[in-house]
């Protein structure tokens, strides 16, 4: 199929100006980090009851234990998604400037400084070197971005498919055919799979879930796959071949079709965030590219973007916000005003919602804080 030609209005907007809808839809995924969980708790706990449309959305707050998909289970995977589609911007950029080496030079700098600042993200040496957690989701994301961008500037579309064939199809065939040692068949429980076994086995010092890490070392190829997921999203969009409108519905329709392979392969090969599987990696990426390409319509093709606002300051700063959240505590600052005799006045007219207002105190506190750092023109650029 032979895209339409983009008229010369068009191309301007999709490939010379910074996509606005990518810092909010990245804003937006670190909303629900930032604290938009605790608000829809909060709700649940005001409602106080195990039924109803606020229960089921605090439900979707929730990560599965082991197997299934909810919304929260989108939150990390679409943070690499967008890592993805964000490099080939940025790498492009600098590859056609600067060359290759220098393109890569950058990439490996900029995911060791992401790792070493997951490592202190989780207390570094503070409790002896055997507590250092050497993964975590700043580690992962530094793994993704330093795999995926060192194959986006050597490897053409053609090659980059091939990889993400091959990281997915291998992991499967991994995990479906290789049983842990001491096991007559392949597991996808937890403890008894070869994703936990190798962590067990081979990853040092902390791990998040005691003898296995849900950001482990197996698991890390899959998540390279989700990041390659968001690379092709962003071979889309820097194409001047193709009219926005056309991306949005080549969007729409692989974010479609990813899901359904993906609950189709998750027949056989579980939907499991924990494992990062690769039907999991297919049903993120595609609610991921869905995400996408309404905001893309909503901000950059229609121009309706004062509403984002919000999510593009934090989306502008999002290793800083969510380093801060580990430092300060912003229902607790919103606690200290919004506490007390607000919060008491506040449940006397309806029960829990002083705990609501904490909650939203929280969350706009963060946000002014990204406003700030966004109207000094700070930010953290690795």
């Amino acid at each position: 199929m032979n895209p339409a030609t983009p008229a010369p209005a068009a191309r301007s907007v999709a490939v010379s100006q910074r996509l606005m809808s990518l810092d909010a839809l990245r804003g937006f995924d670190m909303f629900w980090i930032m604290g938009g969980d605790t608000i829809g708790h909060a709700l649940e706990k005001m409602q106080a009851a195990d039924s109803g449309i606020v229960h089921l959305l605090a439900t979707q707050l929730n990560h599965v234990a082991w197997e299934g998909f909810r919304f929260y289970d989108l939150i990390f995977p679409l943070f690499v998604f967008i890592v993805g589609v964000s490099l080939v911007f940025s790498l492009t950029k600098m590859v056609e400037q600067e060359g290759r080496p220098a393109a890569v030079k950058r990439i490996v700098r900029r995911a060791a400084l992401l790792w070493f600042i997951g490592v202190l993200y989780y207390g570094g040496w503070s409790e002896g070197v055997d507590r250092i957690r050497l993964v975590g989701v700043l580690q992962r994301i530094a793994l993704c971005y330093l795999f995926a961008g060192l194959f986006f500037v050597y490897l053409k579309p053609r090659g980059l498919l091939i990889a993400l064939v091959s990281l997915l199809a291998g992991y499967w065939a991994m995990l479906t055919f290789i049983p842990v040692p001491g096991l007559e068949h392949a597991s996808f429980e937890e403890g008894k799979n070869l994703t936990n076994w190798v962590d067990s086995q081979f990853l040092p010092f902390r791990k998040w879930d005691g003898t296995h890490d849900p950001e482990g070392l197996l698991s890390t190829l899959p998540a390279i796959g989700t990041c390659l997921l968001g690379v092709f999203a962003g071979l889309l969009m820097r194409d001047p071949r193709w009219t926005p409108e056309r991306r949005v519905q080549v969007l729409l329709g692989a974010g479609v079709a990813a899901i359904l392979l993906g609950h189709v392969w998750g027949l056989q090969f579980p939907v499991i965030k924990k494992l990062w599987t690769s039907s999991y990696v297919l049903i993120a990426a595609g609610w991921s590219a869905i995400l996408f390409a309404a905001f893309y319509w909503i901000i950059d093709v229609k121009g309706i973007s004062r509403w984002a606002q919000p999510f593009v300051w934090i989306g502008l700063n999002p290793i800083t916000i969510y380093l801060l959240g580990n430092l300060i505590n912003f229902d607790t600052l919103a606690a200290r005003v919004l506490g007390g005799p607000v919060q008491a006045f506040a449940d006397s007219i309806s029960a829990g919602l002083g705990l609501v207002l904490i909650s939203v105190g929280g969350m706009l506190l963060s946000v002014l804080v990204c406003w700030y750092l966004h109207r000094r023109k700070l930010y953290l650029r690795l």
